[in-house]
Formats: structure tokens, C-alpha cells, sequence
């Protein structure tokens, strides 16, 4: 019974000592992560900018305890990184036979958050598909699209694996690709993994990015390695390294690594490709094929790998041995044997075939050749033939006659075909059907000087225009064609290259005909009697006046152009849009322009409408008989200040302004009709028929625009030409300027109505009270005497001017001859009836 007590007794105790050490050793474990976590946090990887992801196998393999060893590895490794959007991005995914996206490189931008994540991931405990795993890695992982940076911004890309078993599905060739794409594989084995898997995995140098530990206990000691590793300058992206693959940052440096299948060279940067066949004892029977990192043998046709994928064995006998066979060879098990095609047979020696003869078998009845066919035979003819209807016998072939060979002039028949013949004059051509005309000019050696013209049967010699064959008839010599004395030149002949031209003396220019001369100053050389200026025209001379002159009627005399009549009607606008100080300069402008008339009623009449909602006429043509009178009432005129009735006025204007009743003289006498219409806007109503109107009806507009007058409608006011007869100004200050030019516009318009009247002059006759026989005499009054001539004189007028004075007197005289003509002819029936009485009492 003691030793049973003294045995509880020393177990209990051994019980409290134990758990006393292990409550020591769990208060220094304590007290080195603490320290471990201070120094990790002093040697932060600060500003270092990376793309990590770590990928967690998280297989059924993998006990709980050993699950939470590796979310404690994954947290301390984030203490020292530098978490940001623009440092340091990290992604973490776990696997089993499936892969979970625990979260992306751009789902978390706090470390807080990251670590929270971790801590909340849950244990898959399925399968271990590693390669499926990379393969999302790297597909989508690191995409774009889930927040990795691009490569062209040399952030390194970084994938920690950690895995504790072999893996259930392929992983060196998708681990190759991946670390093809740029992507640096850090990979991590626990417990019994198999280290080739591991270095079929992770990135070259292995002993710079594989490891082995024996538990999940410890892969805490690695953390120090990751530290350096991942914090250390990534000097493949801050130097050139030159590398023709891949850079990889070392501590402190980099190296250069090559894809799979390629060997670095001696100078450390550039690969080559590794020739695995020629190095290695591949042990291929037959054909040895390099695929990246390694080789495969490969057999020739008709043979297939054995199981050993080494040596070949023999499936096709066919391909492989010289069978002989002449149409098909057909495998057996392990042989072979020939076969015929169908309408064939096999010869003794079982490898060549022949065809059954039916032309030798039967009497086929071919008048020419007989032809085998699979089942049969036919007919053919010989060349030159064709079959007929019967399909035995032949006949011959008229190629000609059958219309497709092709001749471009003639078709002859041979034994078997044809052949193209060319008319005389011509060869042919190389394609033995077309014709071309001979050529003798290019063919012979013609000797012609200048052309040669081919005729059918040989060729002529030609001269250029200018030129006459010579007695040679190939030298050519030029025509002197001044010599030939039919040029008809007044003055001189010139020959020129292909004829001649002709030339005057000096002081002499040639006439249009191109053959006579005339004086090159007629106005030096005749007396042209002009009064102010004498201008060439052409073959004779016109005279012309100074400014503000016009032309007499003799064609030579000037006057002074506001000596002419005129029936002048002003309309301006009185619309507000002018405003009182405007309206006096328009006044002013109107003012301007009176001044330079000669105002009468035998010469310049002038009348004045205001327009603006309503239109008021202030004076008429006839109102007013001096210039005095005229300026007096404009200056009186009131500023109305209302709307712009435009078109309204133009209609007052044409129908009321310019009667007979309001002063204008009738249209029979020919007096210039003139309307000078001022506007400073747009019209608030249609324009263009009562202008249309007006001016159809021989009055001439000139339209005044000013500031925001419409360039459109002041065209549809104004008479043609436009640029005659339409000005405008920007502003009110510049009126001075338009004043002068309509003077002279009206000058020019006097002028031009001189020179061509718009009514023929009409011819009256008048008695002389001198004839002694009291015999109406012929007096000649034109319409220009009365516009241009006496109207504005206060000379003593001639008896014949008398009768010409004014409308009145000839009218008055036209009456007169009307009445004598009838009173003649009253006189001559009242003579005709006394006679007729004479008669009667004479025979009484």
C-alpha cells in the first residue's frame, strides 16, 4: 500500500513540475514573438512596392493545429510589408480540390483588413490540386482585372506557395508557364514533400526560392529569410540588367535566368536553347524530339512507340517494307497482300494489275481507234476527225467552218487543223491568229527628212506644216509665205515657223483683223474736237468728261450734271431704332445731296416721304419750286420714332409719289424717275414686290443702308447693277462719304440716260407764220431738247424753240392739225354739194 502512495505521490509532483516548465516555456515563446514582431516592424520594407500572393494548401492532409501555424506565418509576414494601394498589394488564395479567392490584390488597402481576413479563413480539408492552383494564379491572380499593376511598370510579381503533399495533378509545365509570364514562385514544402515537386515549382536559383522545413512548427524561422528577401532593393527594376529572359532580385543584387528549355551562356544575361537529345543518353531506337526542359522519342511512319517510350514497333507493314503492291497494300495481322483497283486484275505474281482488253475481246467496229474503259471501250477518231452520230465511223473536221478559230482576217483548212492568213499589206503576229499592218517606215530604212506616211504596198515622204517636199521627195525646205504674196499685209510680213504674221510701221498698232494699221494715239492724231478729254477706243476715239460733268448731246461739249431734269423722291426711315440725333444727320445727308441739284420745275423736282408705323408724306414733287424752298422744308420735318414699315412706303412711293397728281412729269417726256430709300434696320414687312414693282416701272432705286440694315433686302430695294446702286455704311458718321458717291452714281445715270434714251424721240409739225403760202412747215422736236436743253435756260428761246417750249404748246399744236385736217375735209364734201347745185340749175 506505501509503494502505491509513494508512487501518487511522486507522479502528482512530476505532474506540477511539468506544467510549471511548460508555463515558463509558453512566457518565453511569448517573449521572443514579441521581440521577433519588434524587429520585424523596425525593418519594415517601407516604400517597397510589390504584387505578393500567397497561395495556401489547405488539404485534408493538413491538421488544424498546423492550419493556424500558417495564417500565423501569413500575418507576421505582412508586420513588414508596406501596405498600400501604391506599395505593397497582396492577394491570398487557398486549395483543396478546388481553389478559393479568399481575397484579390485590390480588395484590401489596410493591413488591418488583410489580417482580419486571414484570421476568418476556414479550413477547405479536400484534395491537393497544386497545378490547379498555379493555373489560377496566374491567370487570374495576377490579372489586371483583380488589381495587379502592368508590367510595364517593373512591379515585381510574387507567389508564396505552401504545400504538404504531392500533388494530384500536373505542375511543372503550369509552374513554367507562370514563371515564364514574370511571375517569381517562392515555393515552400512541410514534412515528406517531395523536393524535385518543389523545384519543378518554384523560380531558379532553388536554393534562392525553394524550401524544406520538417513541420508546420517550423516555418516561423523562414520569416526572417522572406524579410530580406522581399525587402531587399529590387534592382532588376532600378538598373538595366540586360537580362535575355529573366531578372531576379538576390539580396543586395540579381542574377539572369532563362526559360525552360534554354541554358544561360557564359556571359550570365543571354540563352540559348538546351539541346537535351544531343547531350543526354535519350536512348531513342528511332527519333529523339527537344521540348522545353527536356525530350520525347518519336518513331517513323508505320511504326508507334512501345510501352517503354523508347523503342518502336512495326503497326503499318504497308509503310514500312518495299510490298511492291502496283495500286493498294493492305495490312494483315502480321503481314501484308496487294489488291487490284475495281476494272483491274491481279497478274500471277500477286503484285502488278492489268486491265481487261474488251478492244482485243470483241469486234468493236472503231473505223479509227479503239478505247478501253473500266467496264467497256469507245470510238475515237484521229487527230483532224470527229466521231459521228453512229459512234463508229469518222469524218473530217472543217475547223474554219466551225467559227471559233479565232482568225483576224482569213482561215484556211490543213490535213488536221487550220491556219490564219492576213491580207495583203499586212503579217502575222507572233499568236499566229491576229494581224498587224506592215510597217514600212519602221522597217525600211526610208530616208524622209521629216514624216513618213506608210501606204499599203510601201511608204511616202510627208513635210511638216510650214514646209514643201523637195525635188527629192525626202528633204523637206520651209514655205516663204510672205514670198507668196497672199498675206494682205498693209505694213510688213513676217514669216513664222508654220506661216506668217504681220507688222506695222512705228507709231502704228495692228488692227484686230490681224492685216491692217492704224495709229496707236488717234486722239494725237485726228481733231477730235472733245471738250474736256479725248480716250482711244479701239479703232476710233470717244470723248469724256471731268467728274460731275456729262456729256453733251454733240458728243463732245460737257455740262454740268445737275443741269439735266429729274423727279427726285426721298424715302427714309423714321423708325425709333434711328433715334432724334441720327434723323438730323439723315437730314443733313438729305440736305447734301439737294445741293447739288439745280431745283425748278423745269429741271430737278424733289419730294420726301417718312416712313415708320405709318407713312407721311412731307412734301410732293410739285410742292415746292426752288432749292431755298426744298432745304427749308426738311430741316422743319419731325422725327416720327415708331416701327419700319418698309415695304409700305415703297408702295406709297411708286403709286402716289411719282403721279402726275403729286407733281412728277408723264413718262412721254422721258425725265429721269429717281428714289433714294434710307434704312438703318430690318423691315417689318415684305420688300421686294412694290421694289420689284417700282423698278419695272422705270424708276431707279438706290437703297442707303446704315448699321443694321439687311444686306438682303437692301439688294431686293436697289436697282441693277447692285454695286451702283446699293451703299452702305457701319455707322451714321460716315453719311459724309456716302453723299459724294451718290452724286456721282446720279451723274453717271444722267450721263448714261443721254447717251441712251429710253423713248425714241417723237417728230411733230408745227405751221411757220412766215411761209407765204401758209404751208405747214416741218420742225423737228426731240426728246432730249426737252430734257436736257431749254428747260433750265432763261436765254430768249428761237420761233422754232417756241413751239417746242413745253407739253402744252404740243399739244396744243398736234390739236390744231387734227382740227384743220377735219374742217378740210368738211370743207372739201360742202364744195363736192355747191357743186352738185351748180350743175342742177344749169340744165334748168
Amino acid at each position: 500500500m506505501k509503494p502505491l502512495l509513494v508512487c501518487i505521490l511522486l507522479l502528482s509532483l512530476g505532474q506540477s513540475l511539468l506544467g510549471t516548465v511548460e508555463a515558463r516555456e509558453r512566457h518565453h515563446k511569448r517573449r521572443n514573438d514579441a521581440r521577433l514582431q519588434a524587429n520585424l516592424l523596425e525593418n519594415a520594407c517601407d516604400m517597397k512596392r510589390l504584387d505578393l500572393v500567397f497561395i495556401i494548401d489547405s488539404s485534408r492532409s493538413v491538421r488544424p493545429y498546423d492550419y493556424m501555424k500558417v495564417k500565423e506565418f501569413i500575418i507576421t509576414i505582412l508586420q513588414f510589408l508596406d501596405i498600400g494601394p501604391d506599395m505593397t498589394r497582396v492577394g491570398l488564395l487557398q486549395y483543396g480540390s478546388t481553389v478559393k479567392h479568399e481575397f484579390s490584390l485590390k480588395t484590401y488597402r489596410r493591413k488591418a483588413e488583410m489580417e482580419n481576413a486571414v484570421k476568418r479563413m476556414r479550413h477547405l480539408s479536400t484534395g491537393t490540386m497544386t497545378g490547379l492552383a498555379i493555373q489560377y494564379m496566374m491567370s487570374i491572380a495576377f490579372s489586371e482585372a483583380e488589381g495587379a499593376r502592368p508590367l510595364s511598370q517593373n512591379i515585381p510579381r510574387i507567389a508564396m506557395i505552401v504545400t504538404d503533399g504531392r500533388p494530384q495533378d500536373p505542375v511543372a509545365d503550369i509552374a513554367a508557364k507562370a514563371r515564364n509570364s514574370g511571375i517569381l514562385i517562392f515555393a515552400i514544402g512541410v514534412g515528406k514533400v517531395d523536393l524535385n515537386t518543389l523545384k519543378s515549382i518554384g523560380s531558379e536559383p532553388h536554393d534562392e526560392h525553394v524550401f524544406l522545413v520538417a513541420n508546420f512548427s517550423q516555418i516561423d524561422t523562414l520569416t526572417s529569410v522572406f524579410q530580406n528577401k522581399l525587402c531587399a532593393d529590387h534592382l532588376c527594376a532600378l538598373v538595366a540588367h540586360g537580362c535575355d529572359h529573366f531578372c531576379i532580385n538576390t539580396p543586395g543584387s540579381y542574377v539572369c535566368t532563362c526559360k525552360q528549355g534554354y541554358l544561360l551562356n557564359p556571359d550570365r544575361k543571354t540563352c540559348n536553347t538546351q539541346d537535351l537529345c544531343a547531350v543526354e543518353n535519350h536512348g531513342c531506337e528511332q527519333i529523339c524530339v527537344n521540348t522545353l526542359g527536356s525530350y520525347a522519342c518519336q518513331c517513323l511512319q508505320g511504326y508507334e512507340l512501345d510501352k517503354d517510350r523508347r523503342k518502336c514497333i512495326i503497326v503499318d507493314y504497308c509503310a514500312v517494307l518495299n510490298h511492291g503492291c502496283q495500286h493498294e497494300c493492305i495490312n494483315t495481322g502480321d503481314s501484308y497482300f496487294c489488291r487490284c483497283q475495281e476494272g483491274f486484275l491481279l497478274n500471277a505474281d500477286k503484285k502488278t494489275c492489268q486491265r481487261p482488253d474488251y478492244c482485243a475481246l470483241s469486234t468493236h467496229g472503231c473505223q479509227h481507234e479503239c478505247v478501253n474503259t473500266d467496264e467497256s471501250y469507245f470510238c475515237q477518231c484521229q487527230q483532224g476527225f470527229t466521231l459521228n452520230p453512229d459512234r463508229r465511223t469518222c469524218q473530217k473536221i472543217d475547223h474554219c467552218a466551225l467559227g471559233n478559230h479565232g482568225c483576224d482576217h482569213e482561215c484556211m483548212n490543213t490535213e488536221e487543223s487550220f491556219v490564219c492568213r492576213c491580207h495583203k499589206g499586212y503579217l502575222l503576229n507572233p499568236d499566229r491568229k491576229s494581224c498587224r499592218r506592215i510597217n514600212h517606215c519602221a522597217e525600211k530604212n526610208h530616208g524622209c527628212e521629216q514624216l513618213c506616211l506608210n501606204t499599203p504596198e510601201s511608204y511616202i515622204c510627208q513635210c511638216s506644216e510650214g514646209f514643201i517636199i523637195n525635188q527629192d521627195l525626202k528633204t523637206c525646205s520651209r514655205v516663204d509665205h510672205c514670198a507668196l504674196g497672199l498675206h494682205d499685209c498693209e505694213h510688213l510680213c513676217v514669216n513664222s515657223e508654220e506661216s506668217y504674221t504681220c507688222q506695222c510701221f512705228e507709231g502704228f498698232v495692228l488692227r484686230k483683223d490681224g492685216k491692217t494699221c492704224q495709229s496707236s494715239d488717234i486722239c494725237k492724231s485726228v481733231d477730235h474736237g472733245c471738250e474736256h478729254l479725248c480716250v482711244n477706243n479701239e479703232d476710233s476715239y470717244m470723248c469724256t468728261c471731268f467728274e460731275g460733268y456729262r456729256l453733251a448731246e454733240d458728243g463732245k461739249q460737257c455740262k454740268r450734271c445737275a443741269e439735266g431734269p429729274i423727279d427726285l423722291v426721298f424715302v427714309i426711315d423714321g423708325s425709333k431704332s434711328l433715334g432724334e440725333v441720327n434723323f438730323e444727320i439723315v437730314k443733313g445727308f438729305v440736305t447734301g445731296i439737294l445741293s447739288s441739284l439745280q431745283i425748278s420745275p423745269k429741271a430737278a423736282r424733289v419730294g420726301l416721304v417718312q416712313y415708320s408705323t405709318q407713312i407721311r408724306t412731307e412734301f410732293t414733287l410739285g410742292r415746292y419750286g426752288t432749292g431755298k424752298e426744298v432745304k427749308k422744308a426738311v430741316s422743319q420735318i419731325k422725327y416720327m420714332g415708331k416701327g419700319s414699315m418698309t415695304g409700305l412706303a415703297l408702295k406709297v412711293m411708286f403709286e402716289k409719289s411719282f403721279s402726275e397728281a403729286e407733281g412728277a412729269r408723264p413718262p412721254w417726256l422721258g425725265v429721269p424717275k429717281v428714289a433714294i430709300v434710307f434704312t438703318d434696320g430690318r423691315a417689318q414687312d415684305d420688300v421686294s414686290k412694290w421694289a420689284s414693282k417700282a423698278k419695272q416701272n422705270g424708276i431707279t432705286i438706290f437703297a442707303i443702308g446704315v448699321g443694321k440694315a439687311i444686306e438682303e433686302e437692301l439688294r431686293e430695294i436697289a436697282s441693277v447693277p447692285e454695286d451702283k446702286h446699293l451703299l452702305y455704311t457701319e455707322d451714321f458718321s460716315s453719311m459724309g462719304n456716302i453723299t459724294e458717291k451718290l452724286k456721282a452714281r446720279i451723274c453717271e445715270g444722267w450721263t448714261q440716260r443721254q447717251e441712251k434714251p429710253d423713248i425714241p424721240s417723237p417728230v411733230f409739225l408745227a405751221e411757220s407764220k412766215s411761209s407765204s403760202r401758209g404751208a405747214p412747215l416741218p420742225v423737228t422736236c426731240s426728246i432730249p431738247t426737252l430734257q436736257f436743253r431749254s428747260l433750265v435756260e432763261d436765254t430768249p428761246l428761237d420761233e422754232n424753240d417756241e413751239q417746242c417750249m413745253c407739253k402744252n404748246l404740243i399739244e396744243s399744236q398736234h390739236n390744231v392739225n387734227e382740227e384743220m385736217r377735219r374742217l378740210t375735209k368738211q370743207l372739201e364734201a360742202i364744195t363736192q354739194r355747191m357743186e352738185a347745185l351748180e350743175t342742177r340749175l344749169r340744165y334748168r
